[in-house]
């Protein structure tokens, strides 16, 4: 077992004999997301508040992969490889952010969205799951839950790089798609979700059925709301400090965390690896839960996500087996 998983860490650095000459398909997605978004900031630059630091963002990102691209042709192995997919993925936290900076011109939508959650349960899940279920170890297990989407990511990934390596490309484009499918969603669909939505209009209110709008709020307001738990907790706190370095009124519908986290269930499953699939499954579920537990979701973003998360990666893989041939290989 272990000279076998020595031999797999080792051919990371084989070199291979017929390495991907141009820029991978998920590269191509990053650059047409930020042409799309340039293209929206040139136009918009009056209204946003940081034009300079989102054009420099686009400039920075497509150096760095230009960059890791000529490293590739110089010492093409999966390693290298695996530094392209993986500057992508550490590059979504700003692209992320950056939705806000767009939709938060636009009249905020949440009243739908609650009013849509009420019709629908008779109540607000959001707000009433926490409420009575609040005991500690819930509390945490659900922060546990939450904080384990990037663990899944990573699983998933270094999987297909390791021991699926003939898919690892496939894999990795269909998760960076996808995160920018929803981003895309996020430019013009400004709803913030219930941990941003409740505060400013009081959950008394809410609790009452009561959905005002509130415009443009967020224009001017985006401080990040403390997500709803037992407050003492580990998790909690590390869930606090996430919150705090990226959270934006933004990103709530639909659920990017339920989408992308089925789309990782459905890439362990297609992987043949049946623990590998039955390892994920309790945290994704924990996952689904909690987003509408810490009241960063609607009932209805997290539904939503999970059909949004199984068209998109029949979507994308659809995609990726007509566009590249030439990254359809054993590596």
């Amino acid at each position: 077992m272990a000279v076998s998983m020595m031999k797999d860490i080792l051919a990371l650095f084989a070199i291979e004999k017929k390495p991907v000459k141009g820029l991978l398909l998920l590269e191509w997605a990053m650059l047409g997301y930020a042409l799309l978004t340039l293209l929206m900031t040139l136009f918009m630059q009056t209204q946003l508040q940081h034009p300079q630091q989102m054009l420099w963002l686009r400039f920075h990102t497509t150096m760095i992969t230009l960059a890791l691209w000529a490293v590739y042709r110089m010492v093409p192995c999966r390693l290298t490889l695996f530094f392209r997919v993986g500057m992508q993925l550490l590059m979504l936290g700003p692209w992320y952010s950056e939705t806000f900076e767009f939709n938060r011109v636009l009249p905020n939508l949440d009243h739908v969205f609650a009013s849509a959650e009420q019709w629908l349960f008779g109540f607000q899940p959001a707000l009433e799951f926490s409420r009575h279920m609040g005991w500690p170890w819930l509390s945490e297990l659900m922060m546990m839950g939450y904080l384990s989407y990037f663990m899944l990511i990573g699983i998933v990934i270094v999987y297909y790089l390791i021991w699926r390596s003939e898919r690892f490309l496939r894999a990795s484009f269909v998760v960076l798609a996808a995160f920018f499918l929803f981003y895309v969603i996020y430019l013009f669909l400004p709803v913030s979700g219930p941990q941003f939505y409740y505060p400013v209009v009081g959950t008394d209110e809410i609790a009452l059925g009561h959905f005002p709008q509130i415009g443009t709020y967020f224009m001017n307001h985006d401080a990040t709301m403390h997500p709803h738990g037992y407050s003492d907790g580990f998790f909690y706190k590390m869930l606090l400090v996430v919150h705090e370095t990226g959270e934006r009124p933004t990103a709530a519908f639909p659920s990017s965390h339920v989408g992308i986290t089925t789309i990782l269930l459905l890439l362990a499953w297609q992987s043949g690896c049946r623990r590998l699939f039955w390892g994920l499954l309790p945290f994704a579920l924990l996952l689904f839960l909690s987003t509408v537990y810490i009241q960063a979701h609607y009932a209805i973003d997290a539904i939503a996500g999970f059909f949004v998360g199984v068209l998109m990666f029949l979507l994308l893989q659809w995609v990726y087996s007509h566009a590249r041939h030439d990254e359809v290989r054993k590596m």
